[in-house]
C-alpha cells in the first residue's frame, strides 16, 4: 500500500482495481467521500483518522457538478482537479476518484471497501453506501468532527475579511 503523500488520482475502474489488488493481498479497504472545498486541519483529522482504521484510503471527490447541484451554484470554490490533487498529496491518502452523480453509491459499489467513513453529522441510517459495505460484511463508521472547522465557517470567516482592494479612510 502507499504511504507518504504518494496518492494519487484515479479513473474509476483504476480505483475499483486498486481497490480489488489491496483486498486480493489480504488489506482492508477503507473509503469516504465528499466535497473537500477549501481543505483544512479538520479535513485532515478526519482522513488521519480514516485512514488508522485500514490498510488504504480511496476518497470519492464530488465533481463540481455534482457539488453545485447539492450545494449551489457558488460552490464550489477550488476545482474538482485542484481538490483531488491536494487531497492526494497527503500522506493518509492512497487514492482519489472523481465522481459526478449526486451521491457515492455508484462508485462505492465499484470499489467495495471494507469500512466506509462518515462524519459523525451523518445520521447512521443517511449514509450511502452501507447497504454496499454491509452487504459483504464490512462495517461503517463514523468519525467525529472536529468543532468550528468546516468549509462553511471558513467561508463565512474570508466573507468577513474587509476587502484588500479598498483603500483605508
Amino acid at each position: 500500500m502507499t504511504r507518504g503523500g504518494a496518492g494519487q488520482v484515479l479513473s474509476r475502474d483504476a480505483a475499483a482495481a486498486f481497490a480489488r489488488t489491496v483486498h486480493s493481498r489480504g488489506g482492508t479497504v477503507v473509503f469516504t467521500n465528499g466535497v473537500f472545498d477549501l481543505l483544512h486541519p479538520g479535513h485532515v483529522r478526519y482522513l488521519e483518522e480514516a485512514r488508522q482504521l485500514g490498510d488504504a484510503l480511496i476518497i470519492g471527490v464530488n465533481s463540481d457538478r455534482s457539488v453545485r447541484r447539492n450545494k449551489g451554484d457558488e460552490r464550489p470554490i477550488v476545482p474538482e482537479g485542484e481538490r483531488a490533487e491536494l487531497l492526494a498529496a497527503l500522506r493518509c491518502v492512497d487514492v482519489v476518484v472523481v465522481f459526478d452523480e449526486e451521491t457515492p453509491h455508484a462508485i462505492i459499489s465499484a470499489i467495495q471497501p471494507d469500512i466506509l467513513v462518515k462524519g459523525a453529522d451523518w445520521g447512521a441510517d443517511n449514509i450511502v453506501g452501507r447497504d454496499v459495505v454491509e452487504a459483504r460484511g464490512g462495517r461503517v463508521v463514523r468519525v467525529q468532527l472536529s468543532e468550528g472547522l468546516s468549509t462553511t465557517e471558513l467561508i463565512g470567516r474570508v466573507r468577513r475579511v474587509p476587502s484588500l482592494t479598498s483603500k483605508p479612510t
